[in-house]
């Protein structure tokens, strides 16, 4: 029974740990790492059509947006995850695969010109949609068998519409133990849905530290907050540009518009247009609506009950097309625009900014965290003027951050979720932070605790049972353009499809000779074919 580290190690995104029990390989996560995270890390530490089966804690890319490459490099088996999890990834991984394939577009057509190597995309539409056929929905709080010797449990955490941590209890060997996976901690009292639920025992706990060493400020009244922005940038005749995730904090933004509305918080302005300008936002509100039963806290669904959806109201507008993109930027009217992504890092936001960056009558309002090296924080952090589209715009805006909109626990709230064990666990994992962030808040858990607490580095691998490290991890190195000379994806894929034979091979042990016969001359006449 082994536990590898294979990302959000010392890292804020790319969530991914590798499980070796009862013979099986295992993923809790296959994220993709964003924004500062960009890393060359080593080599994966298994080959993808070796694991069995992934767990999933919830939809956001960073930790589900390799899914599609898994399966591109040969993973066949099933991805768990709850209804409303498998729901959203149905739609995020397909605009993941469709953002890789239109920037391969757009670097082809630049590098042509160039007589640059063909550039492809990490993976297609093809391979996401591979990946979501794979998708298995569980409910909230079912312990089932995985399969001989492994039992899993999803419980809400409140993070995102689905947000889940993962329980896994593993009989070995005649001894059973138990594996808690946080996944991300969700915030209390955030709008729409619960607040995270508390996990009773287990012996050996990952949990994530993104505010590991913060404490979120007081709660403010969020509608109120918003409302007075909205005020002065109407008033001035600009327009409230909300760079928000399409998933989860855009539906948050629409249950405070909606209460403003409800409220008359904002004067002289009456039935002032909220655009949403992002389809992935579209359809996401869509599921929202659809899980609002299972998902939904008592608040929102008291709103329900009395006949009142949370998160629509007079005066919301949807633009979906380009064309109905295009034309929000046409309008004269002052607005309200909230737009993906979050970071600013692509997307329809990028437009929105560059007509509304360098109006001083206009406001940016940030309402997620902002990883560094993105465009979100350099313009949060006051840079006077960003890149956009090749064109250098002066920021003149008035940038705002909406303090206390986070969708992760900060400090208190992930001691109250670690206090909640009892008896103890045998140790605790720190993933999912900035390395500072991990190692502070590691040290203060094993002060606390007064067990073992590791905040392990890429590819840590742990022997459960014997409760001990057996293989140290690396730092990986910042991505350096020009040091390494890169491996064709053509070749990339072939070496995935020889790892891919092996496995196929071993799944062949214990066939009949006549069998394993042809499938060697098979495998003989490809090399024949082929051998250079």
């Amino acid at each position: 029974m082994q536990l590898s580290f294979l990302g959000a190690a010392h890292e804020v995104t790319g969530s991914c740990h590798y499980l070796q029990a009862c013979g099986k390989h295992i993923l809790i996560d296959c994220g993709m790492r964003q924004g500062g995270d960009e890393i060359e890390p080593p080599e994966p530490r298994f080959t993808p059509a070796q694991i069995d089966y992934v767990l999933l804690t919830h939809a956001h890319i960073d930790h589900s947006g390799h899914l599609p490459l898994l399966s591109k490099q040969g993973f066949r088996g099933q991805i768990y995850a709850t209804d409303a999890t498998c729901d959203l990834c149905e739609i995020m991984l397909r605009d993941s695969a469709h953002i890789q394939e239109f920037e391969a577009e757009w670097r082809n057509r630049k590098g042509k010109r160039s007589g640059q190597e063909p550039y492809e995309p990490l993976y297609t539409m093809e391979d996401a949609e591979n990946a979501i056929r794979n998708l298995v929905p569980c409910s909230y709080g079912k312990r089932f068998q995985l399969c001989e010797g492994i039992e899993v449990r999803f419980i809400d955490v409140g993070h995102l519409l689905g947000s889940s941590s993962i329980e896994v209890w593993i009989d070995e060997a005649g001894e059973t133990s138990k594996l808690a996976f946080s996944g991300d901690i969700g915030n209390i009292n955030q709008p729409l849905i619960k607040d995270p639920a508390f996990l009773e025992e287990a012996d050996y706990v990952v949990v994530e530290s993104t505010y590991g060493n913060r404490l979120h400020n007081p709660p403010p009244d969020y509608s109120e907050s918003l409302a007075q922005i909205i005020q002065r940038t109407l008033d001035r005749g600009g327009n409230v540009v909300i760079p928000s995730f399409a998933v989860g904090r855009t539906q948050e933004m629409l249950y405070f518009l909606r209460e403003i509305k409800a409220r008359g918080l904002v004067q002289g302005h009456r039935d002032f247009p909220v655009y949403v300008d992002s389809p992935l936002a579209i359809e996401a509100t869509n599921i929202f609506n659809e899980n609002r039963l299972d998902c939904f806290d008592e608040e929102a669904l008291e709103l329900v009950n009395h006949g009142i959806n949370p998160i629509t109201f007079y005066g919301l507008n949807l633009a979906v097309t380009s064309d109905e993109s295009r034309a929000i930027n046409f309008d004269n009217r002052p607005k309200v625009i909230i737009s993906a992504s979050g970071m600013c890092e692509a997307g329809r936001i990028k437009h929105h900014l560059k007509h509304n960056l360098w109006r001083e009558e206009s406001t940016v309002v940030f309402v997620g965290y902002q990883a560094v090296g993105t465009t979100g924080r350099a313009i949060l952090e006051g840079a006077p003027n960003i890149k956009l589209f090749g064109e250098t715009i002066d920021v003149r805006a008035e940038i705002v951050a909406l303090q206390g909109v986070s969708g992760h626990a900060d400090q208190a709230g992930l001691l109250r979720w670690l206090d909640a064990f009892s008896p103890r666990p045998r140790r605790i994992f720190v993933v999912h932070g900035d390395r500072t962030v991990c190692d502070e808040f590691a040290a203060l858990l094993e002060s606390r605790y007064g067990i073992p607490v590791s905040a392990p580095e890429y590819g840590e691998r742990y022997d459960l049972a014997a409760n001990i490290m057996v293989e140290k991890g690396v730092r990986p190195q910042a991505k350096k353009a020009g040091t390494l000379r890169p491996v064709s994806a053509a070749f990339a894929r072939l070496l995935a499809a020889g790892k891919r034979l092996m496995v196929v091979i071993e799944h062949n042990k214990g066939g009949t000779n006549k069998d394993l016969a042809r499938f060697t001359s098979q495998i003989q006449s490809l090399c024949d074919k082929w051998d250079r």
